[in-house]
């Protein structure tokens, strides 16, 4: 049985070995860091200090494809904006060593949150976890089960499938072609890591889940699965004409997530009640949902 759920789940891994572009390229100071997971494998990464005073600092999970030299544009943003980034590879991906399964890459986020436990020069109660697409749905598990909750301010997760399951099944009913094979990942795909049932385990620490309305690779009813399964306090960002891992590329919605994250992180994150939300911007067009009624400001 373990054999059989291994199969198709690793369709989600689609690693690259070579490296893209650096940080250099973006104009940014880094630090090469190299750690090992909690059963040993080699793992790498990059530390991308923030430029001036530090507001907090992020553990950035990328996606399904290639590796973090070419995800790093997703968060290049981040440090002139005040936040440290740490954005590592999983095991297979880049410079990492192993293969990646669901378990092992679980391990090595855990592994990369105590490297910035480990460092003096953050604070460590400023810490966010911020995954996209494959990367969010490794993200909302991981929070919700990690031994590190204590540290962790913020959660936000950015085009994210909300059942390993349910995603391939929905690719396999698309076409006429593969429609007939869609029951079978009932008995391939590994759903014990999956992040729908994670998501009531997450509160008290904040949630903001963002999904462009164009996605046409995980579709807008995942984002509103993962937000309704989950307990305060949460938001849902609904970005319109945005697709996949596309919502952040605009320097308005950039600064939005900043003004965000920037109030969780100085009030420690952890509340009861609905997260109270940022200074509405002019320009931002953004619908958000905060709590229940909708209000409007302004690859997996």
């Amino acid at each position: 049985m373990t054999f059989a759920l291994g199969g198709c789940t690793q369709v989600f891994f689609q690693p690259y070995r070579g490296e893209i572009a650096t940080p250099e390229k973006f104009g940014l100071a880094y630090e090469e860091v190299r750690f090992r997971s909690q059963d040993g494998t080699a793992l790498y990464g990059w530390f991308l200090p923030a430029h001036g005073k530090v507001a907090g600092t992020v553990l950035f999970l990328h996606g399904n494809a290639e590796n973090i030299s070419t995800h790093i544009a997703s968060v290049a943003w981040l440090p002139a904006r005040g936040f440290n980034v740490f954005l590592f590879d999983y095991r297979g991906y880049g410079a990492s060593d192993g293969t990646p399964t669901l378990a092992g890459v679980q391990q090595d986020i855990e592994a990369a949150m105590q490297i910035l436990l480990l460092r003096t020069d953050i604070d460590h109660d400023r810490i966010v976890v911020f995954g996209q697409s494959l990367g969010g749905a490794l993200a909302a598990y991981y929070v919700a089960h990690s031994q590190s909750r204590d540290a962790i301010r913020a959660l936000v997760i950015d085009s994210a499938f909300s059942s390993y399951r349910g995603i391939v099944r929905e690719k396999l009913a698309a076409t006429w072609l593969t429609w007939p094979f869609q029951l079978l990942p009932a008995l391939t795909v590994d759903e014990r890591f999956s992040p729908l049932p994670a998501m009531r385990l997450i509160s008290p620490i904040a949630l903001l889940i963002i999904q462009g309305d164009q996605d046409t690779i995980v579709p807008p009813h995942h984002a509103q699965q993962l937000y309704d399964a989950a307990l305060e306090p949460k938001e849902l960002w609904i970005v319109p004409g945005a697709g996949h891992i596309q919502s952040l590329r605009h320097a308005a919605r950039q600064d939005r997530l900043v003004d965000y994250l920037t109030e969780v992180v100085m009030r420690g994150g952890k509340q009861a009640g609905p997260v109270i939300p940022p200074p509405a911007h002019s320009h931002s067009s953004l619908p958000v949902r905060r709590g229940h009624p909708w209000t409007s400001s302004g690859r997996v």
